[in-house]
């Protein structure tokens, strides 16, 4: 039987290889599965100091018994790891760091904006999962979830699926410890970072989201991107966030980039290390320009709508959902601040988007 062929590098499935990918700086894919993703990249910095991992995959046993396999066969002890570099807050990048504390003594470094809303929704959830059914667990954690209120364009937030939820809250006895990183240190712009034997310094980098973190090696021309710039997908844009303009504050990340003099390497979370950051980025902003340009080709027909209704011109029908029109929600406020379109609210406090025009 042939193997599957991926048209996207981020949906490979995780090799069991360590390799080495810059000066110091090794490469170990951990196992994911979620939609459009099969790995994220784990990346290990070490020098004689020891080791720092950046983004240590999802909570759970899976990824945690793939990341020890990794470091053995990397000839690293687990004790060695110093310090866990955390780029966002999504559960495939921060999942294992808060283990990794509680094993190694790690610090857990991210942006000073770090949040996670499993680890808000999980407070204090362990001690009462303890003797509940699956099907328990997961209504309570849906009641949880209700604390979370409404999105910026009037709906209700949905929770994961039921089998995420399960999987994130039964993982460990609780999973508690990998929902819920308490970062110890906290970076801003610009600060400096000493891994690998040289220097790094901090990028902010919001836009997948608010709190996005990309490391920048100013001596070997290395950026380790997280889910900023990825090799053959673009990355989500979060429009769930308190930017007045989230897609023109991605294009600005993007942007600083890939301004970036003397960047030659570029190690992405998801998919393998590329070398045009420069062009990576240019082709993204234009997918958004064009994903712009199909709100005004469809304003005739979509007319006054909601976020939701919105969607549907710039997703399939099998992407449909929250984050879907977060994303729609972005692109439709970039062109409502470029006088390009209107609001209102109706009575349930419901968003409506009209597009005009803007000449």
């Amino acid at each position: 039987m042939s193997s599957p062929t991926y048209t996207k590098q981020e949906q490979e499935p995780a090799s069991e290889e360590v390799t080495e990918v810059a000066n110091g700086v090794l490469r170990m894919q951990l196992p994911i599965s979620l939609p459009g993703l099969g790995h994220v990249n784990c990346y290990a910095l070490v020098d004689s100091d020891g080791v720092a991992l950046v983004d240590p995959g999802l909570p759970g046993p899976e990824s945690w018994n793939a990341l020890m396999a990794r470091l053995k066969q990397a000839e690293i002890p687990v004790e060695r790891v110093h310090t866990v570099v955390v780029t966002h807050s999504h559960p495939d990048h921060f999942g294992g760091s808060a283990q990794l504390r509680e094993v190694a003594g790690a610090d857990v470094l991210t942006h000073e904006a770090f949040t996670s809303f499993t680890a808000e929704a999980n407070d204090d959830l362990e001690p009462l999962i303890a003797d509940m059914t699956e099907a328990e667990i997961v209504d309570l954690w849906k009641e949880r979830f209700k604390q979370f209120g409404e999105t910026p364009w009037g709906t209700r937030r949905e929770p994961p699926p039921d089998h995420a939820i399960i999987r994130m809250i039964q993982a460990d006895a609780g999973g508690q410890r990998f929902l819920s990183p308490e970062a110890t240190i906290r970076v801003v712009d610009g600060d400096p970072l000493h891994f690998a034997g040289r220097e790094w310094f901090a990028m902010h980098t919001p836009g997948h989201t608010i709190d996005h973190l990309c490391l920048w090696d100013p001596t070997n021309g290395v950026l380790l991107s997280g889910d900023h710039v990825l090799p053959t997908i673009t990355p989500h844009i979060a429009g769930s966030t308190a930017v007045d303009d989230p897609l023109a504050t991605f294009f600005d990340s993007l942007d600083r980039v890939a301004a970036l003099e003397g960047l030659t390497t570029v190690l992405p979370a998801h998919g393998h290390p590329f070398e045009d950051c420069q062009g990576r980025c240019g082709f993204i902003k234009e997918h958004h320009h064009d994903r712009l340009q199909l709100l005004r080709d469809a304003a005739g027909g979509t007319g006054d709508a909601p976020v939701t209704e919105w969607m549907k011109v710039l997703f399939r029908e099998r992407s449909w959902g929250d984050m879907a029109a977060s994303e729609t929600f972005a692109h439709l406020e970039h062109l409502r601040l470029a006088g390009e379109a209107v609001t209102h609210r109706d009575d349930d406090g419901l968003l409506y988007f009209e597009l005009t025009d803007a000449g």
